[in-house]
C-alpha cells in the first residue's frame, strides 16, 4: 500500500515537472523606447574676406582704412577684414577690378575716371565700379618750405613729388600743372614719391615741392612741420575758377590758419572726395553691413583720424560719381537719406 501510494506521488511530481517546462513563458509587455532627437549642428558661417586697399601709412586713407577693419571685424559675423597699404586711388582701383581687393578708398574724381573709361583709364572702364559712401573733402596741398615759392607759376625747374605713380594725386598734380601752362615732362622735374617719401626728400633738400591731396591735417605734412616752418601754395582767383570750370569734381576748399606750424595764414585751395567703393558684384547683405556699421560706430572712425568728424550719414552721398552699391542704398533708405 504505501508503495503504491508513493508512486502515486512521483508520478504526480513529474506530471507538474512536464506541465510547468511545456508552458510557454508569459510575453512581458512592450516597453516603447523614447525617441532620440538628432541634435541639429549649426555650421559656422562662411568666412568673408575683405580686403581695404588704402595708400601710404603716412597718409589719411591707411589709418582710416584700419579702423573700418577694425569695426567690420568685431561687429560682423563671418567678416574678416584687413587694411592693407597701397598706391592709393589708381592703384586702389586696379586692385579692385582684378579681384585682389574687395573695398577701396579713393578720390571721387579718380572713381569717376576709371567707370567711364577716361584719362589714365582710357579704353579700360570699370562700369561695375560702385559707391558705398562719399567721406570727407581731401584739400589739394601743395606744400613747401622755401618762402620764395608763392604761386603754381614758381614751379618751374622744381624738383616736384607728385605722389605715387598711378595715383590720384599724379592725376591732380598733372591738371595743376597744365593749367599754369607748364609742361609736366619737360618744365619741372617730377617725383614719383609717397606721402612719407616725400616729406623726407623736402627735409633732405631733394624735393622742393610736395602735392599731398588729403584730408587735414596729413601726418606727412605736420611731420615735416615739426622741423621746419612750412608753406602751402594757394589755388584762387581765376586759376581756381578755370580749374573748376574744366573739371566739375573741384570745389573750393580754405585749410585754416594754424593747421600745419608755419602757416599763418587760412591757404585758399581746391578739394575732391575720398570715398569707399567696392565692385557691384559685392554680395548685397555684405555691403549693407559694411556701410551701417561705419556710421552705427563713428566714434571709433573718428578716433582713428580727424577727418573721421566729417564721415557722416547726412553727406553721405554728396559727391557721388558712380552707381550706389544696392546694399548700401537700402542702408541710406532706411535712414532717410535717400528716399
Amino acid at each position: 500500500m504505501k508503495n503504491k501510494l508513493l508512486l502515486l506521488v512521483v508520478l504526480l511530481m513529474t506530471l507538474v515537472v512536464f506541465v510547468g517546462c511545456s508552458a510557454a513563458p508569459a510575453e512581458e509587455p512592450a516597453v516603447e523606447e523614447p525617441a532620440v532627437e538628432t541634435p541639429v549642428v549649426e555650421e559656422p558661417a562662411e568666412t568673408v574676406f575683405i580686403n581695404i586697399g588704402t595708400g601710404g601709412t603716412a597718409g589719411t586713407y591707411f589709418p582710416l582704412g584700419g579702423a573700418f577693419a577694425e569695426i567690420w571685424n568685431n561687429n560682423i559675423d563671418g567678416i574678416n577684414a584687413t587694411a592693407q597699404s597701397t598706391g592709393a586711388s589708381t592703384a586702389n582701383i586696379n586692385l579692385l577690378k582684378d579681384g585682389k581687393i574687395e573695398v577701396a578708398i579713393v578720390q571721387n574724381d579718380i572713381a569717376m575716371y576709371s567707370a567711364n573709361g577716361m584719362l589714365m583709364f582710357e579704353g579700360d572702364s570699370f562700369p561695375k565700379l560702385n559707391g558705398l559712401a562719399t567721406m570727407y573733402s581731401e584739400p589739394l596741398q601743395i606744400v613747401t618750405t622755401d618762402p620764395n615759392i608763392k604761386s603754381i607759376a614758381d614751379l618751374a625747374g622744381k624738383n616736384i613729388a607728385v605722389g605715387a605713380i598711378g595715383s590720384g594725386v599724379e592725376a591732380n598734380a598733372r591738371q595743376i600743372i597744365a593749367a599754369a601752362g607748364l609742361d609736366f615732362d619737360t618744365d619741372i622735374n617730377a617725383k614719383f614719391l609717397s606721402f612719407s617719401e616725400a616729406s623726407s626728400g623736402i627735409k633732405d633738400g631733394q624735393v622742393d615741392v610736395a602735392f599731398l591731396t588729403a584730408g587735414i591735417p596729413t601726418a606727412a605734412i605736420q611731420d615735416l612741420s615739426s622741423s621746419k616752418d612750412i608753406y602751402v601754395v594757394p589755388l584762387e582767383g581765376e586759376f581756381a575758377t578755370q580749374l573748376m570750370a574744366d573739371y566739375e569734381f573741384y570745389t573750393p576748399f580754405v585749410i585754416p590758419a594754424g593747421t600745419y606750424k608755419g602757416q599763418d595764414a587760412d591757404v585758399q585751395t581746391l578739394t575732391v572726395k575720398a570715398m569707399l567703393v567696392v565692385s557691384a558684384d559685392l554680395d548685397e547683405e555684405v555691403a549693407y553691413q559694411l556701410t551701417k556699421q561705419i556710421y552705427e560706430n563713428h566714434d571709433r572712425v573718428v578716433a582713428a583720424h580727424n577727418v573721421g568728424k566729417f564721415i557722416t550719414v547726412e553727406t553721405a552721398v554728396e559727391g557721388m560719381p558712380v552707381d550706389v552699391h544696392p546694399g548700401a542704398l537700402r542702408y541710406f533708405k532706411e535712414v532717410g537719406v535717400i528716399n
